[in-house]
């Protein structure tokens, strides 16, 4: 079986990557390496795929319409996993366009190849920052995400509809998968964890937002890579025939294969906690600027998975203190700190 996995050089993309080939599947990785953060850690992820020889590298750009049309012409993958997309909060005030190109624009061209191909299952990132200004906790799949609070998080959530209306008209099986603060080994140098070892590693001070007043659901790698490939091997969602159009149901639908999932540790922790930890692994104390709310930010998030928990088994089992540690022996190893 042939599977497209999107933003192979990316962090979820790599080890999701990694967990298929280590089970036989042959898979294409498509990425373009841009600049958004350190390209030669995205070419050493790409070089722990290289040594796999049912691993295919597809450098390309998914704003390239003529590119993925040819691709998906060409490998007739019969599961599609969509990693790629512009992240990052702050980096849209800097620059929207690009999150429209690859979150948008990008994605079209996926659901696509997926249309003209009979793909069997898109499977697709979405983001726990589609719940926005939503403050009822854990958050549900089954309450409304109509308030996001950054243009990532408005590309997330048209993603959702997109992909609604694709499977509505074409019948492509489509399920979103929306991540909770996904952390560990070879991780985004843009997130938390790692601006916060980077600065604490060189003496430098860390920002802190909101006065440390945040909480995030933070999830580890290894546990998110098992519960996305789980889901996209399993059967695909099929139309809800439960679905009340009276009182529509955002997490299912009743005129499409269509199906959201909240993918998270289901446990959130206190960022002070977090950096506390951190600050133990790395043997070092942190100096902190403290600092106000950015705009875009949320104050917490907690995913209820359990819907994701009976549909696949998937159960976290990584702890933030060993994940952490974790992380800290390989950017000390990686960065010959």
């Amino acid at each position: 079986m042939a599977i497209f996995v999107t933003g192979s050089a990316g962090f979820i993309g790599c080890f999701t990557s990694m967990e298929l080939l280590e089970k036989g599947y042959e898979v294409i990785g498509i990425d373009n390496v841009n600049s958004y953060y350190d390209v030669k850690l995205k070419e050493d992820r790409l070089n722990l795929l290289k040594k796999y020889k049912n691993f295919t590298e597809a450098r390309i750009d998914l704003h390239d319409k003529e590119k993925v049309k040819a691709l998906f012409a060409k490998y007739k993958p019969e599961i599609v996993i969509n990693l790629a997309a512009q992240a990052g909060v702050r980096y849209g005030t800097e620059n929207p366009y690009s999150y429209i190109d690859s979150n948008i624009y990008g994605f079209l061209n996926i659901l696509e190849g997926c249309r003209n191909h009979k793909v069997k299952h898109l499977v697709y990132a979405s983001s726990s920052s589609v719940y926005g200004a939503n403050s009822k906790m854990p958050f549900s799949e089954h309450e409304n995400t109509s308030h996001p609070l950054c243009i990532y998080a408005a590309t997330k959530k048209a993603n959702e509809m997109m992909a609604h209306s694709y499977a509505h008209m074409f019948g492509i099986p489509c399920t979103g998968l929306r991540f909770f603060t996904v952390y560990g080994p070879w991780g985004r140098p843009d997130m938390a964890l790692f601006k916060f070892a980077n600065s604490i590693a060189k003496g430098e001070a860390i920002n802190v937002f909101n006065n440390g007043n945040m909480a995030r659901d933070f999830t580890y790698i290894d546990d998110i890579v098992e519960g996305v490939v789980r889901l996209s091997l399993s059967e695909p969602p099929k139309i809800n025939p439960k679905w009340n159009a009276e009182n529509p149901d955002p997490a299912s639908s009743g005129v499409a294969p269509f199906r959201i999932y909240n993918i998270g540790r289901n446990e959130p922790c206190q960022l002070m906690d977090y950096i506390k930890i951190l600050e133990k692994e790395l043997g070092i104390p942190a100096k902190i600027n403290m600092l106000p709310m950015q705009p875009g930010e949320v104050l917490k998030t907690w995913a209820d998975a359990s819907e994701f928990i009976a549909k696949t088994g998937y159960q976290p089992r990584v702890s933030i203190t060993e994940g952490i540690k974790n992380f800290v022996g390989w950017f000390k190893n990686y960065y010959r700190i």
